[in-house]
């Protein structure tokens, strides 16, 4: 999936939420930063920049980008930072949900070497479609927010 469709699909998510937290503005910026940090590294991860793309399956590229450091990061920030932990556990989560239906996939719960992957491909008709869909969502929660 592109960045594009991850940050869409992260402000539909802190949009959603938004009504039922105390904290409507750190929730919304942190929601929708996490949600495009796991494909940061896909930024990068191109012909020209070989290094980047040898790290994303890396071991290491493999449990950031999965839930085995999602949920301990969450219940750290849980006992320092609780009113970061909710929003970076909502935008790491879906972009990791929205990751398992592309082609590369990630490893869910990382020491277990499966991986869940789907069909959608970057920059294809289905990732631009989500997108598109995402942008509509964004503007309905966004609607609902104000009537």
């Amino acid at each position: 999936m592109l960045m594009r469709t991850y940050l869409t699909l992260g402000i539909a998510a802190a949009l959603y939420f938004l009504p039922h937290v105390n904290n409507p503005v750190p929730f919304f910026i942190i929601t929708v930063i996490s949600s495009m940090l796991p494909s940061v590294g896909l930024i990068f991860s191109t012909k020209r920049h070989k290094v980047f793309s040898a790290q994303q399956s890396s071991m290491l590229g493999k449990a950031y980008r999965s839930y085995t450091f999602c949920i301990p990061v969450s219940v750290f920030l849980a006992f320092f930072y609780p009113v970061i932990a909710l929003p970076f556990f909502t935008g790491f989560s879906v972009n990791l949900f929205l990751s398992t239906f592309s082609k590369e996939g990630i490893v869910p719960y990382w020491p277990i070497n499966k991986t869940s992957k789907g069909t959608v491909s970057h920059g294809g008709s289905i990732d631009s479609t989500l997108f598109v869909v995402f942008i509509v969502l964004d503007f309905a929660f966004l609607l609902n927010l104000f009537l």
